[in-house]
């Protein structure tokens, strides 16, 4: 049995920030944020929408995608550092405002790279035949954790979400491949206090390494190769970071989801935004081989190797 995404959602606020509006409130400029992180605007979710909310309206969408009802959903996934509140879980929440009355539900805290981790634990569940559809969410509402008088992190982050459902595909389909790592020791690194602590030139440095190395050895485990693959989904928190995994595949620029100039650096939203997008686009077919690979705070890490279609 392979289990793949047979559905996936999204949601980005309306409110639009762009970089000449952090010029207004903080010390730096569109051409130091861009020339730096590939970023040109945000969205920023108002007050009154919170984490659950994206996220309800993501899955929503993904299971209608997916040809099923709420109460097929057998297990809730939700990636995210930024609940409502502590508990009850987002995953919780969404059940309820779902009525996904049969799914199990629990959040998954692993930061930027929580989708992925999301994704392997689905796998597992669905070849083993425990659950048969499992909705996994990755969301971030990271406006209420970003310290907007720092100009090294107030131009990094926004808020979003995308959702997939996940569940049996035909042989040779979905999920081939996932890799996931943690370096504990990197934590100080990137972490959150009252809000957003990061030493970026050290969480680069591991980025660029890391994301090369998982994506190649992610195709290893899958039994492929760099010529066998059709497009490169990394995680969105910087353009350069992004160019060194994909030129760590050898794979031509037209062949790598770029978001981040729309929606910054989104955190667990990151990745299956890009994915949506890139569907929407047209620019995923079936039986694509797909490499998704993110990095974030913990130190965390994930790749998944899978090829499109149901």
């Amino acid at each position: 049995m392979n289990a793949g995404i047979i559905g996936i959602g999204r949601y980005v606020p309306e409110k639009v920030v762009t970089n000449h509006d952090l010029e207004k409130i903080v010390d730096t400029s569109d051409e130091w944020i861009r020339t730096r992180t590939g970023i040109e605007e945000r969205r920023i979710a108002s007050d009154d929408v919170n984490t659950s909310d994206m996220a309800f309206h993501a899955s929503a969408e993904a299971i209608e995608k997916a040809g099923i009802s709420p109460e097929d959903i057998d297990l809730i996934l939700v990636a995210t550092v930024t609940p409502d509140r502590p508990f009850p879980t987002v995953s919780c929440m969404i059940q309820e405002k779902l009525g996904a009355t049969k799914a199990a539900a629990m959040d998954i805290s692993a930061a930027c790279a929580g989708f992925m981790y999301g994704i392997a634990t689905a796998k597992q569940f669905i070849e083993t035949g425990s659950y048969k559809h499992v909705l996994i969410v990755g969301v971030e509402k990271l406006s209420k954790i970003t310290n907007w008088d720092d100009r090294n992190t107030a131009v990094l982050f926004g808020d979003g979400a995308g959702a997939v459902v996940m569940g049996q595909v035909s042989d040779g389909k979905g999920i081939l491949a996932f890799e996931l790592g943690a370096d504990g020791t990197g934590g100080k690194h990137l972490y959150q206090d009252e809000h957003i602590i990061m030493n970026g030139r050290e969480v680069f440095k591991f980025a660029v390494r890391q994301m090369g190395e998982s994506s190649v050895r992610v195709l290893e485990k899958a039994g492929l190769s760099k010529e066998d693959v059709d497009f490169l989904i990394p995680h969105q928190a910087n353009i350069r970071i992004m160019e060194a995994s994909r030129q760590r595949l050898d794979l031509p620029e037209e062949k790598m989801s770029k978001t981040v100039h729309k929606y910054g650096n989104t955190s667990a939203a990151s990745i299956p935004l890009s994915l949506y997008e890139e569907i929407e686009a047209g620019k995923i077919n079936d039986n694509d081989v797909i490499v998704m690979v993110g990095f974030g705070g913990g130190l965390t890490w994930g790749a998944i190797a899978l090829r499109w279609g149901f």
